[in-house]
């Protein structure tokens, strides 16, 4: 990510986090005369201690000099959860993970140990997937209740791009908004860690120019590193199905997230599940 780029994503990130605090819930007054929603740039300046010039310039955008304890204060100031908090200081102060140290170009091995804990996951679709969300490694769970990613070309297997072009992710999710919100705030949390892969400021520029709602959905800013949510899916096959989405960490060179979606329970979606797979639906 250049330089430009990065302020850029700092303007955005923002100007967001401004529009979604309430006046009154910092104890100010609604008013009457406001143009755009949310908080005014003075107002967050006077929340955090700093000058409304000092603010409006790091909200513009400009390549200024920005010490921790301002950016802890303006983190107050705009009530952001720790994921947003640490977004926030990767791109102010551009201290993201870099490339890394595996290219990810080169598609990562699985270890056997781990293709056995997710092929022992019987009933729990697993997809595993890398800092770029490029789709690594799976279970028979996850090919019953996705689709057949066997069938999709290794270089196409990218679960954001996936959840904009293919009907079966979009058709699956009763709330498709929201699990697609969900996984855009993930993905931006990877964004924040390698400030410095074009990689990713490519594949924005991409999705943007060629799905709108991916660019509506982006500009809400959410970033989350292991979204935590009840999913309520429509199979085609099985019907109602709801599943817990727990991510993890797996630990090693390649940075590699583990998306377990667990049957929720008091529901018969283990049941269905296990159904679909004995007779390979």
């Amino acid at each position: 990510m250049s330089t430009q780029v990065r302020l850029q994503a700092l303007s955005a990130f923002l100007k967001a986090q401004r529009a979604k605090i309430p006046p009154e819930s910092v104890g100010l007054p609604p008013g009457i005369r406001r143009r755009t929603p949310g908080l005014r740039r003075e107002e967050v300046a006077q929340l955090a201690g700093v000058s409304t010039t000092w603010y409006t310039w790091l909200e513009q955008g400009r390549d200024i000099q920005v010490s921790a304890s301002v950016l802890d204060s303006i983190a107050g100031a705009l009530r952001l959860t720790a994921d947003e908090r640490k977004y926030l200081f990767s791109l102010a102060h551009e201290s993201g993970k870099g490339s890394g140290s595996q290219p990810v170009e080169e598609e990562a091995q699985l270890s056997p140990s781990l293709q056995k804990i997710i092929r022992e996951l019987r009933s729990c679709p697993v997809i595993i997937s890398d800092r770029r969300c490029h789709i690594v490694g799976w279970n028979e769970a996850a090919s019953h209740i996705f689709l057949n990613f066997e069938e999709i070309p290794p270089d196409e297997r990218n679960l954001i791009r996936l959840l904009f072009t293919r009907r079966e992710f979009q058709r699956l999710a009763v709330n498709w908004e929201q699990f697609a919100s969900d996984y855009l705030a993930m993905f931006r949390s990877y964004y924040g860690q390698y400030v410095d892969d074009g990689w990713y400021d490519e594949f924005l520029e991409e999705m943007k120019r060629q799905h709108p709602d991916f660019n509506r959905l982006w500009e809400q800013s959410k970033v989350s590193s292991a979204p935590d949510v009840l999913l309520e899916f429509r199979h085609a096959k099985a019907g109602k199905m709801m599943f817990q989405l727990t991510s993890l960490q797996v630990q090693g060179e390649a940075d590699l997230r583990c998306s377990v979606y667990t049957p929720a329970q008091h529901t018969d979606t283990e049941a269905k599940l296990m159904k679909l797979m004995s007779r390979g639906l």
